[in-house]
């Protein structure tokens, strides 16, 4: 086994707290048991207090709940690379509308995102090494506020959603921390 630090691998064990654990997943799964342990059922619906769907880059510097106030149970998250619209984005929205009620939709992109660095080329190196071009599009953009206007575009012209009357898109500054919303085209 490799000592060596990898996302996709396992670490060295490290002491966290007074439990020493192989892999990040073996911590993640620690520190499960420790949350468990004073875990009490809120007693909530999946149905979101708000009535609101997030779509935001899977980026790990956006704490979205600190960043917006939110608490558990007050709105759908739905998060993939980039933050983009894609259909499958469009599938969880339109469960969250069609079956669980949700009315708004905030698209968050943010600043300095990797999306910006990669091209559909991406797609031909994943191909020459596993032998089999994806299915999905890397979506990659160089300007952020244009895509986020793309991403709204998607949203208000789904047909299978219900609610695109209320569908705002934002940038959050990972320096500032700030949102800066971006006007529909």
């Amino acid at each position: 086994m490799s000592t060596s630090a990898s996302p996709s691998g396992p670490t060295p064990a490290e002491p966290h707290g007074d439990i020493a654990v192989g892999t990040v997943t073996d911590r993640l799964v620690e520190a499960n048991k420790r949350y468990a342990a004073d875990f009490t059922d809120p007693g909530m619906d999946a149905r979101p207090v708000l009535r609101v769907a997030v779509v935001a880059c899977m980026d790990a510097r956006l704490d979205l709940h600190e960043a917006l106030g939110l608490e558990l149970g007050d709105c759908h998250t739905i998060r993939n690379a980039g933050g983009v619209v894609t259909d499958d984005v469009i599938r969880s929205l339109t469960i969250s509308q069609r079956a669980l009620g949700t009315r708004s939709v905030a698209l968050i992109h943010h600043t300095t995102c990797g999306l910006e660095s990669l091209t559909e080329e991406f797609r031909h190196d994943l191909e020459m090494e596993v032998g089999q071009r994806p299915a999905w599009a890397v979506e990659s953009f160089r300007d952020v506020d244009q895509d986020v206007r793309q991403s709204i575009r998607r949203v208000q012209t789904s047909p299978f959603l219900l609610h695109s009357d209320d569908v705002r898109g934002f940038v959050f500054d990972v320096k500032t921390g700030l949102l800066r919303e971006v006007a529909p085209a």
